[in-house]
């Protein structure tokens, strides 16, 4: 029927996802895609337009999941605790997968295929959430600050992004949690002892 779709949705874009996250934006192809979801090109294209309409919906899905367990890694009541989970969390996501896929959104930022601006536009969502949780969670912060909050949250963030580059030559994941984990001292410093 017409405006029906006769696909599995979730099951669509969970395999399409794992396509793009393994061979990034630019090297996929729509023939790649509709073999791994099962899903014939055509249907492909009548329910998301082409390959970057399919991107974004497996994106924004993507998003959503990746930051409401962000969020939830940044529920302890210490803040180092809070930060050192939602590295450990991070950490997890990028070496997860047969081999270490690495971050989908850092990936796709770097990618020059993947140029278009509603590609950078859900990019940008992407890191604008995850500075919206940690400065949330930052204000909530009981210890003091070595940084004012949007600024500590902004550079939390990039070091993600900048560990999963490194993961590609140290892909040790105690070099990795032990990088974050000076950046959170730095941020929140141990109280002095009296």
């Amino acid at each position: 029927m017409v405006g029906i779709r006769q696909f599995n949705e979730e099951h669509t874009l969970e395999r399409a996802l794992e396509v793009f996250w393994r061979n990034g934006y630019g090297a996929t192809s729509m023939p790649e895609l509709a073999e791994a979801t099962g899903v014939q090109r055509g249907s492909l294209y009548n329910a998301y337009g082409d390959k970057q309409g399919l991107f974004l919906a497996v994106f924004a899905r993507y998003q959503k999941g990746f930051l409401a367990a962000a969020s939830e890694t940044l529920a302890p009541a210490d803040t180092r605790s809070a930060l050192k989970a939602f590295f450990t969390f991070a950490i997890a996501s990028m070496k997860s997968g047969e081999a270490a896929r690495g971050c989908l959104s850092t990936k796709t930022t770097v990618d020059e295929n993947a140029s278009a601006e509603p590609i950078r536009e859900v990019l940008r969502g992407m890191v604008d959430g995850l500075e919206s949780l940690l400065a949330e969670r930052l204000r909530r912060a009981s210890e003091p600050l070595a940084l004012p909050v949007a600024d500590a949250a902004r550079l939390l963030v990039t070091l993600t992004r900048g560990i999963v580059v490194i993961e590609r030559l140290y892909p040790e994941t105690d070099r990795l949690q032990a990088t974050a984990d000076a950046l959170i001292e730095l941020i929140v410093p141990p109280c002095p002892a009296n």
